[in-house]
């Protein structure tokens, strides 16, 4: 028992908990960089998530912008090794030698060292006289827009920083302006690219113990979680013989997470009349022949389209020919399950005895 104290104790010490600084002047009414310069402050998403259509953007105005003496382009990365999270920074401006950054932190999340690179450049190039338009392209957009997140959260120190140094570059000159534009690593598109070869080939191992961040201990708690959550599962008689395994578009298992609106929720979150027939569906808990035999074994729940002698959650997905001209042969994806109950309405409905 008092072994068990002592490691509790000595795990609370080792975690560096949040400055939350929801009262700074940053954040006050009339104060707030959002509203004060919203029109100066924009986003370049990859909305289309054309990724050809995209590189070509990005191409256009990286040639748009390096002629132009006033434009400063900052390529920001962070990669997380042996709990060691590498932010790096590439400052390109016209007629100038490329300024790099390579910071590095100890049991930190990526989303902090994202924040902390973009930090980095922003205030390396918002009190140059002749920069009027920063332009800064990193694959963790929404690390960026955290930054204009009025709520409280664990990155508002960071936040503060950021605002500070646009607040001053904004009241500057009232041209001057910031574009965020979004450039997922898997584009391997030059610029970007370059950053994020760098994050991946530098590698440091720390020999003496580190604090942890508070957004890093709640990361590793909740993942200890899961884990212990997916063994459990796996290994008892909790899943049973009725739950439906699914794999995403990379063949990959869907598996539990704690971060929102991930995993298959995303895919039904938008109707909660879809996400309630998925439920039923993934459970096999729904109005059908083969639930119904549970509690009235000696009836029949045979298929009113065939001749099978019970409705089953397989043979609607698989045999159904009521069904099956949408069903497509790759019957495990949850794209396809999705589409699926889209196009037929009354399965696995408790409104419609059908099914």
């Amino acid at each position: 028992m008092v072994k068990g104290y002592l490691i509790d104790l000595a795990n609370r010490f080792n975690e560096c908990f949040p400055s939350f600084d929801p009262l700074n002047l940053e954040f006050s009414p009339g104060f707030q960089v959002i509203d004060n310069f919203s029109d100066r402050i924009s986003f370049v998403l990859n909305k289309e998530k054309n990724d050809k259509l995209h590189t070509q953007t990005l191409d256009k105005m990286v040639l748009e912008s390096s002629s132009s003496l006033s434009v400063t382009i900052i390529t920001s990365d962070a990669s997380i090794k042996n709990s060691v999270a590498i932010s790096i920074v590439h400052i390109h401006t016209h007629d100038r030698p490329i300024i790099k950054m390579i910071h590095h932190a100890v049991n930190v999340t990526n989303t902090e060292a994202e924040l902390f690179a973009i930090r980095y450049g922003i205030n390396q190039v918002s009190c140059l006289n002749y920069i009027s338009k920063i332009i800064v392209i990193t694959d963790s957009i929404h690390a960026a827009k955290r930054i204009f997140d009025l709520f409280i959260h664990p990155y508002q120190v960071q936040a503060v920083a950021i605002l500070k140094d646009l607040c001053y570059f904004f009241n500057r000159y009232r041209d001057n302006s910031i574009k965020f534009w979004e450039c997922p690593s898997h584009l391997k598109w030059w610029l970007h690219n370059e950053v994020d070869k760098e994050t991946k080939k530098f590698n440091l191992v720390f020999l003496f113990p580190c604090k942890n961040s508070w957004e890093f201990s709640k990361k590793c708690k909740s993942d200890n979680t899961l884990n212990v959550w997916k063994i459990t599962f796996q290994a008892s008689n909790f899943k049973e013989s009725q739950f439906l395994d699914l794999v995403n578009d990379d063949n990959n298992s869907i598996e539990p997470t704690y971060a929102k609106n991930r995993s298959w929720l995303k895919s039904f979150s938008h109707s909660n009349l879809l996400c309630a027939r998925a439920t039923r569906a993934i459970t096999s808990h729904a109005l059908i022949g083969e639930y119904r035999l549970w509690f009235f074994p000696r009836e029949e729940f045979k298929c009113s389209y065939g001749f099978y002698p019970i409705k089953s959650r397989h043979h609607i997905l698989h045999e159904c020919g009521r069904f099956n001209r949408y069903w497509n042969l790759r019957r495990d994806l949850l794209s396809y399950l999705v589409m699926f109950l889209v196009f037929n309405l009354s399965v696995f409905s408790f409104s419609n005895s059908l099914t």
